[in-house]
């Protein structure tokens, strides 16, 4: 990874296993794998880590309440704990090494098929603007921004992260009308309908997330 990232000014890093999993499965490429790119970011010089991180860093907290980027780390599985170790480690090398990190805590970049999307969604539009703001930003430190497009019920606050200019566009309450009356009845015993990692927060530990959302490409962006 050290001879990877030589001469570079900056890496933007998704590279990751994007699904609960167990922790022996997740440990090299979630844990290891971030550690190894701070790394050698830093053995580089590296100005900026700008890194995919995600809601389920903070799944774990209850969709009543409207959390910013502030927000304790509650993670809903191994995958988020992952996420908060990658945000622990951006911070540590900010304050230790100097080296910025931008950590996008991304909600949902898929397809608007379910009730939780309409607030989650961020569209590929804003996404390429949110990957954007994270590289051409002058100065960011240590920042955390919400990955969410301007949905009216966006379930995150953005507004200590306003330094990195980024302005969604795309709101998912186009699809809402459609959304709502496709979905059944609301199970308020179900803990993915009362925390903001959504299913994730439901499924045991080690077991997939990913399989409970029935996610589809989102084809509504720019080709």
């Amino acid at each position: 990874m050290v001879d990877l990232l030589a001469g570079a000014d900056m890496v933007v890093h998704f590279g990751a296993i994007g699904d609960e999993a167990p922790f022996e499965t997740l440990l090299g490429p979630n844990f290891i794998g971030a550690y190894n790119i701070w790394e050698a970011a830093y053995r580089n010089g590296l100005r900026r880590v700008v890194y995919a991180s995600s809601i389920h860093a903070v799944g774990m907290h209850k969709k009543t309440d409207f959390i910013g980027i502030d927000a304790p780390h509650r993670p809903d599985t191994f995958y988020g704990l992952a996420k908060c170790f990658a945000e622990d480690l951006a911070s540590l090398y900010w304050d230790k090494r100097g080296l910025e990190s931008v950590c996008m805590r991304i909600l949902s970049c898929a397809q608007v098929s379910n009730p939780r999307a309409v607030g989650t969604w961020l569209s590929y539009d804003d996404l390429i603007q949110l990957v954007t703001r994270a590289i051409d930003t002058p100065v960011t430190g240590f920042s955390v921004v919400y990955g969410v497009s301007n949905n009216d019920r966006a379930p995150v606050d953005n507004a200590k992260a306003s330094h990195l200019g980024y302005r969604p566009k795309d709101n998912a309450e186009e699809f809402a009308k459609e959304i709502f009356a496709e979905a059944g009845p609301l199970d308020l015993n179900d803990p993915g309908n009362l925390h903001h990692g959504g299913p994730f927060a439901a499924v045991p530990l080690g077991n997939s997330g990913l399989a409970k959302l029935n996610l589809k490409a989102d084809d509504t962006g720019k080709k």
